[in-house]
C-alpha cells in the first residue's frame, strides 16, 4: 500500500529571480540568479547535489530539449539532470521529480529549477509552439482567452449568476492581486489599479478584458530539497516540508462527453481531493494559511475556489466580493501578486508559487508577510478548461 510523501522531504533553500522584461539576462543568467539565492539559503555547494530537474516549457525559445543548459550554467558536478515539461505545471513537475527522488531514497539532496524566457520572442502573449497533433488537430482555432471566456459564460449560466456581478467579482480579483504585487519587488507589474479600471479595460474575449488576463514574462525559480533528518544535520532548525503533491491530467472525457458542463475543471477537483487526503487536511478553508493558484485569467481563479473546495458551488462570486481571499481575508490568495503581477514564464510559475508559500511559512515575506501561516497550497492548471493538467501541492512548517 502506497504511503505517499507526507513529511518525507524538506525544502532547505529556495530562490526566485525578479520577473520582467529581462533584456539584461539570457536563460543561463536567470538560472544562476535563482540558484545562487537558493544555494545561499540552503547553505550548500554545488558538489553536494546528487541530481537535478529542469522545467522548461518553451524549449524552442529558451534552452533546447535537454538538461545540459542547467548543468552547464550552474557547473554542476556531472550529476544527472532531467529536463521535464508538463504545460503550465512544468515548474511544479520539476519539483515533483526532485521530491520523489529524495522520498524514494535515490538521492540525498536534489535541485529543481523552473525557467522560461519569453519576452525576447516579441509575442504579446504565449509564443507559437512547434507544430504537432496536440496543437494543430485537437483545437486549432482556440485561444487561451477565448477558451477561458467560455468557462466564464458557462459558469454564469450553470449557477444562474448575472454576468455583471461575475465581472465585478473578476475585477475584484485583479485589483486584489495588483494591490498585493505592489508589495513585492520581484513582481513584473507593480501598479495600483481600481475595479473600474478592470471593468473599463479593452475587451479581449468577452467577458475578459485586458486586466483580467496575465501577461508573459522572463523568470526562474529554484528549490533545493533533502530529507528532514539531513536538513537537521545541515544545521537547519526551521524548514518547510512537503505534505502532498498530486497531479491529475485530463483523459479526454471533457472533450468527448456531453455531460461536462464547461463550468468547472474536473482535474483540479480530483487533484485537490487527493492532495488533501495525502496531507491529512479535512477542512482546507480553515486549515490552510495561504494559497497560490493558477490565475491566468480572473475567472479561472474564481472558479478554482470552488474546484479546490474553498467555496460552495455557485458561491465563489459572493466569497470573492466579501473579501474571503484578500490579504486580510479568511484565506489570502496570491499574496505575492500572482500571475497577474509576475506574468507567466511557463516553466517558472509553479516554483515561483512554491517560493511565495515557502517564504511566507518561514516569516520572511517582509511588507507582505501574513500572520503566522503554517500550511500553504499551490495549484497549476496547464492547458484549457476542456483539456488540461492540474497540479496541487501542500507545504507546511515542520511539525505542522
Amino acid at each position: 500500500m502506497a504511503e505517499g510523501i507526507r513529511d518525507k522531504v524538506a525544502i532547505i533553500g529556495m530562490g526566485c529571480t525578479r520577473f520582467g522584461e529581462r533584456w539584461d539576462c539570457g536563460p543561463p543568467e536567470l538560472m544562476i540568479e535563482a540558484f545562487e539565492e537558493a544555494r545561499r539559503d540552503a547553505g550548500i555547494e554545488p558538489d553536494q547535489l546528487d541530481a537535478a530537474w529542469l522545467g522548461v516549457f518553451y524549449q524552442e525559445q529558451s534552452t533546447g530539449k535537454s538538461g545540459l543548459p542547467l548543468s552547464q550554467a550552474l557547473r554542476l558536478p556531472n550529476v544527472p539532470v532531467t529536463r521535464v515539461e508538463n504545460l503550465c505545471a512544468t515548474g511544479t513537475e520539476a519539483l515533483r521529480g526532485a521530491v520523489y527522488a529524495v522520498a524514494a531514497g535515490a538521492c540525498d539532496v536534489a535541485l529543481a529549477m523552473g525557467m522560461d524566457k519569453l519576452k525576447d520572442t516579441g509575442y504579446a502573449g504565449l509564443p507559437e509552439r512547434t507544430k504537432g497533433s496536440f496543437e494543430d488537430l485537437w483545437q486549432p482555432s482556440a485561444t487561451p482567452p477565448g477558451s477561458f471566456a467560455q468557462l466564464a459564460t458557462a459558469y454564469a449560466r450553470k449557477h444562474g449568476r448575472d454576468m455583471a456581478e461575475l465581472r465585478r467579482a473578476m475585477a475584484h480579483i485583479s485589483k486584489k492581486s495588483h494591490d498585493n504585487g505592489l508589495l513585492n519587488d520581484k513582481a513584473h507589474l507593480r501598479r495600483a489599479i481600481t475595479e473600474e479600471d478592470v471593468l473599463n479595460a479593452p475587451m479581449v474575449a468577452y467577458p475578459l478584458g485586458v486586466l483580467d488576463c496575465c501577461g508573459v514574462s522572463d523568470g526562474a525559480a529554484c528549490a533545493i530539497v533533502t530529507t528532514p533528518d539531513n536538513a537537521r544535520r545541515l544545521g537547519h532548525r526551521d524548514f518547510v516540508t512537503i505534505k502532498a503533491m498530486q497531479l491529475a491530467p485530463s483523459n479526454g472525457w471533457e472533450l468527448s462527453s456531453s455531460e461536462w458542463d464547461g463550468a468547472h475543471t474536473v482535474t483540479t477537483k480530483l487533484a485537490a481531493e487527493r492532495a488533501y487526503a495525502e496531507a491529512g487536511i479535512e477542512n482546507p478553508l480553515q486549515e490552510l494559511g495561504l494559497i497560490e493558484v493558477h490565475d491566468c485569467f480572473s475567472v479561472t481563479e474564481l472558479v478554482l475556489m470552488e474546484d479546490l473546495g474553498l467555496s460552495q458551488a455557485g458561491c465563489a462570486i459572493d466569497d470573492v466580493l466579501d473579501g474571503r481571499y484578500d490579504r486580510d481575508g479568511v484565506l489570502p490568495c496570491q499574496p505575492d501578486g500572482g500571475l497577474k503581477c509576475f506574468g507567466h514564464p511557463v516553466g517558472a510559475s509553479g516554483l515561483r508559487m512554491a517560493y511565495e508559500v515557502y517564504t511566507q511559512l518561514l516569516g520572511r515575506a517582509g511588507a507582505r508577510q501574513l500572520d503566522s501561516p503554517v500550511l500553504g497550497l499551490t495549484h497549476n492548471l496547464g492547458g484549457v478548461p476542456n483539456r488540461n493538467v492540474a497540479s496541487v501541492s501542500v507545504f507546511g512548517l515542520q511539525g505542522a
